[in-house]
């Protein structure tokens, strides 16, 4: 199949309804291989998957360096979306730092590793408490001004911030956690989204792996994978949630698809129920996992199964914060 195009938020940004992250290109979850990272992004174009996701701190650096690389000749085939906001050191996140001249500089950078003129969506990683959001909004702004940058986004921002930076420049996405596994944006931030008319762009859509029913407690996986720390994989809250995440793949054996493939639904019926764009980005590294999560886009659950997901994986049903206590400082909720 070939994914259809949508709109993201109410500023003209038009994307595949599924995107592709590619943090994991570079070794947030085991090893790399670029080559089949490589293959695997010429392969989403192939399918219409066209909405690419990376971060100057992925890697840091490498990931956008690597789409430069898988995209000579193929820019134009792709809508890229990428990240600033934090302070790099010795190739370490130390930090936030969203200072104007900061953003400024980010931006000239990730140009020059992308190999491109201009970033399709930028986003700010996270909110900086040191710096204004008004004063972030206008320094975008001025990169949307001189064609450097297309469309402004946040990722996990508050209530407080979104209003505030939309009203000095049109935020056209939000980008935040939000699966079956994670649904804190429901009660607040969802519907300021539909007021605003601003998109949602959920990361970890399959709950960092979880709910593709192939998962391992925390310390069976090697060093150097993301999940190892995730306080959701550990103990007694790796029980609960196999328990709780159990629903996604009965409802997977019924209709003879891939768990992550109900996953996907749930939350593309969510944007219709919600009436706001909801575009996810499941990310993965090899071909045979972009093609399962495109495949997802054709599955129509009825408002049974809804209801019975929604009720197996309620909020209250989840074990365990979705960060370390340090990842949930840099939450601005």
């Amino acid at each position: 199949m070939t994914l259809k195009t949508c709109k993201l938020g109410s500023q003209g940004l038009q994307v595949s309804v599924i995107g592709l992250g590619c943090m994991g290109m570079s070794q947030s979850y085991g090893p790399a291989d670029e080559a089949e990272s490589i293959a695997t992004l010429h392969r989403a174009i192939d399918l219409g998957c066209t909405f690419l996701d990376t971060a100057e701190v992925y890697g840091p650096y490498d990931n956008e360096a690597l789409l430069g690389r898988a995209l000579k000749g193929k820019r134009d085939q792709v809508t890229i979306a990428t990240k600033f906001g934090f302070r790099i050191e010795n190739g370490k996140q130390t930090g936030t730092d969203s200072r104007p001249e900061h953003i400024r500089e980010a931006v000239e950078a990730s140009l020059g590793r992308l190999g491109t003129d201009r970033i399709d969506l930028l986003y700010q990683h996270r909110v900086d408490p040191a710096v204004p959001m008004e004063d972030v909004a206008g320094a975008v702004g001025e990169l949307v001004a001189q064609g450097k940058v297309r469309f402004f986004g946040l990722s996990e921002a508050g209530a407080a911030n979104i209003r505030r930076a939309h009203a000095v420049h049109a935020v056209s996405a939000l980008q935040s956690e939000y699966s079956l596994w994670e649904r804190n944006l429901e009660p607040e931030i969802i519907p300021l989204l539909g007021e605003l008319g601003i998109g949602l762009v959920p990361f970890s859509p399959l709950g960092r792996g979880f709910l593709t029913g192939q998962v391992k407690r925390a310390e069976d996986y090697p060093d150097g994978d993301y999940r190892r720390n995730d306080p959701r994989y550990q103990g007694e809250n790796y029980d609960a949630n196999v328990e709780a995440a159990a629903k996604v793949s009965d409802i997977a054996a019924a209709r003879g698809v891939k768990p992550g493939q109900v996953a996907l639904a749930w939350l593309l019926a969510k944007g219709d129920g919600f009436g706001i764009d909801i575009v996810p980005i499941p990310g993965t590294k090899r071909r045979k996992y972009l093609e399962e999560n495109v495949a997802g886009a054709a599955i129509k659950l009825d408002a049974a199964e809804m209801a019975a997901l929604d009720e197996a994986l309620a909020p209250g049903k989840i074990s365990g914060p979705r960060y370390t206590e340090r990842g949930m400082a840099m939450v601005d909720r």
